[in-house]
């Protein structure tokens, strides 16, 4: 092979394409998260032009009246990811000052970020309060009583990929909302409301896995003055960071000179706006791909297993575990039905026209077909049977 032609054929396998993702994690980071539906004619958007006044208008509007009309809050601004969001409420609020936060929630997530990191990068000062294992109210008090520090803010962290069970203790945002300086609550997997009025009539019940999920609604609602999540976890959307709760808080965040680096683009804001209506219409189940996922019945996965084995001539129906990924319900999963193979098949997979992401344990390669869309049974039945 040429070096022109080797220069070729790694640039292909580098660029972005779409993959099928059979790997039973919903919400897969390395694959992009939460799937999104993307459509558009390739006309302009008004983003920052009011149609009514025919004056420049916010990018901001559309999305944080959705948002705030969801979740309960004042006001609402969107930026481009939840660790800029964090960032971007540490250097509004607490730049130069401190930021009293539990031991056990000083974390770290995907990629070598940590709260700490980010906080020293916003300008503000870590207070570290209580232990890894157990923090109590007056842990929190006694560090914004103390003559030593300049608590602005205490802020509580939802934990990702980790939970800490057995002798534990943690301060609830309803208690720290009853301190004397506004408590921020970064929840994180971006659950907006955990009564989840959107599955009724798709699931009997709610599920088990967001038992433990924080939501910005309950969140607001217990006293917390800005939450700050993710977009593209549980809500379903885009890769974004939202900035929920009091509208002057909010209005401080908008105002900051970070605010500028850390907007959004318009086809992200396009997509946010998409999805959020779809919770306002609660058709999510039908228009969301991540929760259209959620609420698939296992017959439905079973049927489409036993379909593609048919077609394709290779493979066994076998129960599985989803998991939801990104972070989010640490350590929950999710029943399943996929397909197994004997032998480790996952390269030739991925070598498809559209690769097939599988995974491999004990030399059988499993696709789980819950995280599989059904349009992409197709693709899937034509990679099983180059694999004959």
């Amino acid at each position: 092979m040429s070096t022109a032609q080797k220069l070729t054929n790694d640039l292909e396998t580098a660029l972005l394409t779409e993959v099928v993702n059979a790997t039973g994690v919903l919400l897969h980071t390395n694959l992009g998260r939460a799937p999104q539906s993307v459509v558009g004619s390739g006309r302009p958007t008004n983003l920052e032009f009011d149609l009514a006044s025919g004056e420049r208008g916010s990018r901001q509007t559309s999305v944080s009246k959705l948002i705030s009309n969801l979740t309960g809050a004042e006001a609402a601004i969107v930026v481009n990811n939840n660790a800029a969001a964090v960032m971007l409420v540490l250097a509004a609020l607490a730049s130069d000052r401190d930021v009293a936060v539990s031991r056990g929630e000083s974390v770290e997530i995907g990629g070598g970020f940590r709260i700490p990191d980010v906080m020293e990068q916003s300008g503000a000062r870590l207070v570290d309060v209580g232990t890894t294992n157990r923090t109590r109210l007056k842990d929190y008090s006694k560090a914004i009583e103390s003559k030593r520090n300049d608590v602005a803010l205490t802020l509580k962290v939802h934990p990702s990929n980790f939970a800490i069970e057995g002798f534990t203790h943690t301060t609830s945002v309803a208690e720290l909302a009853t301190l004397s300086v506004p408590v921020i609550a970064d929840i994180g997997s971006g659950l907006l409301d955990n009564t989840c009025p959107w599955l009724h009539g798709y699931s009997d019940q709610i599920p088990a896995w967001l038992t433990d999920e924080p939501a910005a609604r309950q969140a607001i609602s217990d006293g917390a003055a800005l939450v700050m999540f993710s977009g593209d976890k549980l809500l379903g959307g885009p890769q974004c960071g939202i900035i929920a709760g009091r509208a002057d808080l909010v209005q401080t965040c908008a105002s900051h000179p970070l605010m500028r680096a850390l907007r959004p683009g318009g086809h992200t804001l396009l997509m946010l706006q998409s999805v959020l209506l779809s919770y306002c219409a609660r058709t999510v189940c039908i228009d969301v791909p991540f929760w259209q996922m959620v609420v698939t019945p296992m017959g439905s996965l079973e049927s489409r297993a036993t379909e593609i084995i048919r077609q394709s001539g290779t493979g066994s129906v076998v129960a599985l575990e989803s998991l939801i990924g990104a972070g989010s319900a640490p350590g929950s999963t999710v029943p399943s039905v996929g397909i197994a193979l004997t032998g480790d098949h996952r390269a030739a997979l991925r070598a498809h026209d559209i690769a097939v992401i599988s995974r491999t344990v004990n030399n059988t390669t499993y696709l789980d077909l819950r995280s599989v869309a059904p349009q992409d049974d197709a693709i899937v039945v034509a990679a099983l049977t180059t694999l004959c």
